[in-house]
């Protein structure tokens, strides 16, 4: 049964009211939460009729959509679950759901090979673990990286809408080196993820109107500013601001270098198959080693790259970054005299 978006937002949202026990649910609270998310996701501003949500109730309890959601009336006036630990995220996938998704996965296999469609291969490999568990009910054979505990991933969902509606932030930010926080405006360009922790990419109104990458887990508060004037992005290229960099630091004006490093054959491998960067190349190769070069910006992620190879690794240029690992290696030593 085809169902429209709107349907499955107040499906969604009647749900999430659902499982939120700590208040008492009336219709008139459900119609008005219903409100609330169409005008937030789709700018509908007419509202829901009591109709139509008493009528998604019946369909979320029937088994069309194979909800089959034991939604039960608390003296004859409160909306509840029967079953505290129930949601329509969690149903199972019916025969037909299984069989479409794995037409889809099919379909989008086809694309893996095309430059344009590289970031598919994740998607489709995470979609056919979830045909396969559900399948045959075991545990799933591919355990993608990821942290739970992560801080800032609540803020992503704000800051991508106001990339996109151009809106201005307000935000409470505290880097690791502050001793404390402080409260500015933000316009936003750029949502950026690099080893499992997210980054904003935009310009402070702070003076001098620097360009910052912020660590959404150093984030305190969020919220838009409808009062400030969206600043435009005149000063940077966001398809390519990064890709002179390791990591996500970097400030306007910095140049990058060629950073030549010397591996053992034992090591050299894993830089092979995995390039510390996209412009990384192979220099020299002799029996004793083999010679690298990377052209990138130095920073700490540079840095910490680097350090993280230990006595498998020699940077031979340029000086100033030879120097500074070696200084890193000898605080690091100084650990274990």
């Amino acid at each position: 049964m085809p169902v429209n978006r709107n349907a499955l937002i107040r499906y969604r949202t009647i749900d999430n009211c659902l499982q939120n026990r700590f208040r008492q649910w009336t219709l008139d609270d459900l119609i008005l939460a219903c409100s609330d998310a169409l005008y937030e996701f789709e700018g509908i501003d007419k509202g829901v009729s009591r109709r139509s949500v008493q009528a998604d109730i019946e369909m979320m309890r029937s088994d069309k959509l194979g909800y089959e959601a034991p939604i039960i009336v608390v003296d004859k006036k409160f909306y509840t679950y029967a079953d505290k630990n129930y949601s329509i995220t969690n149903i199972p996938l019916s025969h037909q759901d299984m069989k479409v998704l794995g037409e889809v996965s099919a379909l989008l296999k086809q694309f893996k090979g095309f430059s344009h469609f590289a970031d598919l291969t994740e998607m489709v490999s995470k979609l056919e673990d979830k045909i396969y568990v559900q399948k045959t009910q075991s545990t799933p054979v591919v355990d993608f990286e990821k942290n739970d505990n992560l801080k800032g991933l609540e803020f992503i969902e704000g800051i991508r809408k106001a990339i996109v509606s151009k809106m201005v932030l307000c935000i409470t930010y505290q880097s690791f080196k502050a001793r404390q926080a402080s409260t500015f405006c933000f316009s936003p360009y750029l949502l950026k993820e690099y080893r499992n922790r997210w980054f904003v990419l935009g310009e402070s109104h702070q003076s001098h109107a620097p360009i910052l990458t912020l660590a959404l887990d150093r984030f305190q508060t969020l919220q838009e500013d409808a009062e400030e004037t969206y600043r435009e992005n005149e000063k940077i290229d966001l398809s390519t601001y990064y890709s002179d960099v390791i990591g996500v630091t970097k400030n306007l004006g910095q140049r990058d270098v060629h950073v030549v490093f010397s591996m053992d054959h034992k090591t050299a491998p894993y830089v092979i198959t995995k390039p510390l960067h996209a412009s990384q190349k192979v220099l020299k190769e002799d029996v004793d080693e083999v010679i690298f070069s990377i052209k990138v910006i130095p920073n700490f992620e540079l840095e910490r790259e680097l350090l993280g190879f230990g006595a498998r690794i020699k940077v031979l240029s340029p000086r100033n970054v030879r120097k500074r690992i070696a200084e890193q290696l000898r605080e690091a030593l100084k650990y274990y005299d």
